[in-house]
């Protein structure tokens, strides 16, 4: 089974539009999006792309990112746009 990350993000809205997004504990991940939507949809290949980079450097991996258990919820906070 895939391994289950719990990565604090920031979106950040830009002055020419769109949004950017961060996580303070992973400098590395930068991605964005024209929407809310664009950008969330980003961050799965954004936080692949710092695990590949981590693994290539040898740096070890934030543990308390890494969600333990498969049997317990997982809880997380996630932003949606309503019209």
């Amino acid at each position: 089974m895939a391994q289950v990350y719990k990565v604090p993000l920031v979106l950040t809205p830009q002055v020419e539009g769109g949004y950017t997004v961060t996580s303070p504990v992973l400098p590395e991940l930068v991605t964005e999006g024209d929407t809310v939507e664009e950008a969330l949809a980003h961050v799965q290949d954004a936080v692949q792309a710092v695990v590949e980079l981590y693994d290539d450097l040898g740096k070890p991996w934030p543990t308390d990112l890494c969600h333990q258990s498969q049997d317990e919820p997982i809880t997380f906070d996630y932003a949606v746009t309503v019209p």
